[in-house]
């Protein structure tokens, strides 16, 4: 049976990974909204403890990436979303029934784990569902959910808080969950074909848009792949990217709150409404370029000029405390969140043209690096209020001043990698030689940073767990 009129039943399943991504940050930024109400009835719970829960979970969820990306790929993304938005929902709720601290770092951390299915799995599915000229934007207004959900967030939290408090807040945001999975269980299939409210027009389009792709997708092993230059300077970049805006649902309310008034932490949600417009203007430049014949540009030109935004903006933000301002503090941030925001629809666009129908699990490759960005992010930034000084712009501690200018370095660097990534270049099998050889070098390499990390400086304020 033909039709003539085009269905767009695609347009939903953007529309319910846009509510997908908000869950998934409503549930990550609870916790930030709740740090000051959690520490008083938390004993032991300092800033230090604080800033490794936040990050444990950034851990759990960047080492579990690869796996979850590889099971969303055989499992198909219908019964990988369903079962792992379940679980972190499970873990959500098991976070308002912890009394210690100890116990608070290994809930974030499984519910980390839980999470790390949510974006690979989602990049899958658009991957089935959308068409390569229609996952700009697509990817852009899914990514945005994540931004507005942690500003909706950052906003009603507090109040819910109030209302119910924060135990049975987390158990809330839990059931919501649990709602969306049972939805996208009895929504979704894995083959729009199989859908009943798909028509073979639509089916059509979205078929020939993918065979379209097929045409540059490579064949070389996957762990040839993740380890290309391609992949390992989106890789890169995306760490710059995560360490940048992880603060923006960690830290950013406790610091405007501590150092401004508790009265100003509303407007730490202000930077992350921005983020959402840049995610609607970047996946619609990354939509538009590629329309008009330029693949490879639209992904870098959004980038680039995504990450030079950042930087600057990261820069002006350290002039908030020379001014004592909350509202350059603000603005500030707000431009350098606009700007890595911009870099993720080209980011994962990038991820799927390269791995096509191991678009997962090439994703979560580059999201589990940035991830790790994240952690660290968030486990070093009370460490730099606290310690560390930078002539000129921080001369005194008190201040995140040298972590402003850590993260807007990061940033220049990030837009240089956008030069010399290409998703339009071929890749070629190498013989297992040289990829034993590449691998060894990779292994040395994490050993090597491991090493001058536990010798430059193992936190002190983390060996209490091991007393």
């Amino acid at each position: 049976m033909s039709h003539t009129f085009v269905t767009r039943q695609r347009f939903l399943l953007v529309f319910l990974l846009f509510l997908h991504t908000m869950n998934t940050y409503m549930d990550r930024v609870a916790i930030s909204s709740a740090k000051l109400d959690m520490q008083e009835d938390i004993s032991g719970l300092t800033d230090e403890r604080m800033g490794l829960a936040f990050g444990i979970f950034a851990v759990g969820y960047a080492l579990f990436q690869i796996p979850a990306g590889w099971f969303s790929d055989k499992a198909g993304p219908r019964l990988a979303l369903t079962i792992v938005v379940i679980a972190w929902s499970i873990f959500t709720a098991w976070t308002g029934f912890v009394y210690t601290a100890i116990a608070l770092i290994v809930v974030r951390f499984l519910f980390g784990v839980g999470e790390a299915g949510a974006y690979p799995g989602a990049a899958r599915a658009m991957y089935s569902w959308l068409p390569a000229r229609e996952r700009g934007l697509g990817l852009g207004i899914f990514h945005s959910g994540a931004r507005v959900g942690a500003a909706v967030c950052l906003v009603l939290m507090p109040m819910l808080i109030d209302l119910i408090g924060w135990r049975m807040t987390f158990v809330a945001n839990a059931l919501i969950g649990v709602v969306w999975g049972l939805a996208w269980w009895f929504w979704y299939r894995d083959d729009p074909r199989d859908h009943p409210l798909v028509n073979d027009a639509e089916a059509d389009l979205i078929e020939k848009g993918i065979e379209e792709e097929k045409a540059t997708e490579s064949t070389v092993p996957y762990i040839q792949v993740v380890t290309s230059g391609n992949v390992l300077l989106a890789m890169f970049q995306y760490i710059a990217s995560n360490f940048t805006f992880f603060i923006s649902i960690s830290w950013m309310q406790p610091y405007v709150s501590e150092t401004y008034g508790e009265d100003k932490a509303w407007m730490a949600s202000l930077p992350l409404l921005s983020g959402a417009v840049a995610l609607w203007l970047s996946g619609y430049m990354v939509t538009a370029l590629h329309k008009r014949g330029m693949p490879v540009l639209s992904r870098r030109l959004p980038a680039m000029i995504g990450f030079a935004l950042g930087a600057i903006g990261l820069l002006l933000t350290t002039q908030a405390v020379e001014m004592n301002s909350v509202w350059v503090l603000i603005l500030s941030y707000s431009l350098a969140l606009f700007g890595v925001e911009m870099t993720l629809s080209p980011s994962w666009a990038f991820c799927i043209d390269i791995g096509g129908s191991r678009s997962g699990a090439v994703s979560a490759a580059m999201n589990m690096m940035g991830n790790m960005g994240a952690a660290v992010s968030a486990i070093v930034f009370p460490i730099f209020v606290s310690s560390v000084t930078l002539p000129f712009f921080a001369p005194e501690t008190g201040t995140a001043n040298s972590f402003f200018v850590l993260a807007a370095a990061l940033n220049v660097a990030a837009c240089v990698a956008w030069v010399f990534m290409n998703p339009r270049r071929e890749m070629k099998e190498i013989s297992p030689g040289a990829l034993k050889a590449r691998l060894t070098f990779f292994a040395l390499m994490i050993l090597v940073v491991v090493a001058i990390v536990i010798h430059v400086r193992f936190p002190q304020a983390y060996l209490w767990m091991f007393d």
